[in-house]
């Protein structure tokens, strides 16, 4: 089987029913996505497939090979982390970072549902959302931190939105 991740093709043999998380961290040694709860309900695992985030320890491996699949590892780089990395880091949104790799990939498929105008459950005005705390909280209220991290997580976040729409401002 084929498998594009993080721009890279690898190629894998892996019994069908390898989860996508396993494929990932077993496999082939990307081992930034954590495996928290394996039942889908901590967000440890998430990852971006085709841009939308999944709980890949959810997904078979399988039903992914002609998708683009984003793992933390594709996000950014030692010295030249992307803007949800970097406001982590600054707003200590990671404390002991099990959680982070997985807040990270949520909020950047957050950030393009916002840009997108996609509603959550909370939003008001399904003409127009608004980027608040509650809708933060809302997206990422399947990404659990157990170190209580949640209002540096939350600034993080509004930090990278907000020089995300300043740099689109700018162009």
């Amino acid at each position: 089987m084929q498998f594009r991740i993080n721009g890279q093709t690898y190629a894998a043999e892996v019994d069908v029913r390898t989860s996508l998380l396993d494929l990932a961290r077993e496999h082939l040694g990307l081992t930034g996505s954590k495996k928290g709860c394996d039942h889908g309900q901590c967000g440890a695992c998430t990852m971006l497939v085709n841009g939308r985030r999944i709980n890949s320890c959810l997904t078979l491996a399988v039903m992914h090979q002609d998708d683009e699949i984003t793992t933390i590892e594709g996000l950014g780089a030692p010295g030249a982390l992307n803007p949800l990395q970097a406001a982590f880091v600054k707003h200590d949104g990671f404390q002991c970072g099990y959680c982070t790799p997985g807040q990270i990939c949520s909020a950047t498929g957050m950030l393009d549902e916002l840009a997108k105008g996609w509603p959550s459950h909370v939003t008001a005005d399904l003409e127009s959302v608004t980027f608040t705390d509650a809708e933060i909280q809302e997206r990422m209220s399947g990404n659990l931190c157990r170190c209580s991290a949640y209002p540096n997580i939350v600034e993080a976040i509004r930090e990278a939105a907000e020089s995300q729409h300043l740099a689109e401002a700018a162009e």
